[in-house]
């Protein structure tokens, strides 16, 4: 568990919101590719609804190119496009409700 979100949970914050585990339940596949003679990986994060997202990862000196670490960056920055998604999503929902 990340930080920020052990300090929600210790102030106990409980309103509506989006959490770690939310992103994740929305991710329902996942690809990646790696550009042939470059260190791009970009990882596309299809959600329950079919919509996809991309995030993407490079490096600067391709001595310090790392597959398995590319991916796992490019995919931490799709997450965080997903992150903005889902709280537009809550809002709307919240607004309808109220």
């Amino acid at each position: 568990m990340n930080t920020v979100e052990q300090e929600i949970q210790a102030k106990n914050l409980t309103a509506p919101r989006i959490t770690p585990q939310r992103i994740e339940e929305v991710i329902v596949g996942e690809a990646y590719h790696v550009f042939p003679g470059t260190t791009l990986t970009v990882c596309c994060l299809t959600l329950q609804n079919s919509f996809n997202v991309i995030g993407e990862s490079a490096c600067a000196s391709p001595e310090n190119f790392d597959e398995a670490l590319g991916r796992r960056i490019a995919r931490e920055n799709a997450k965080e496009k997903i992150w903005a998604l889902e709280g537009y999503a809550l809002k709307n929902a919240l607004q309808a409700a109220a």
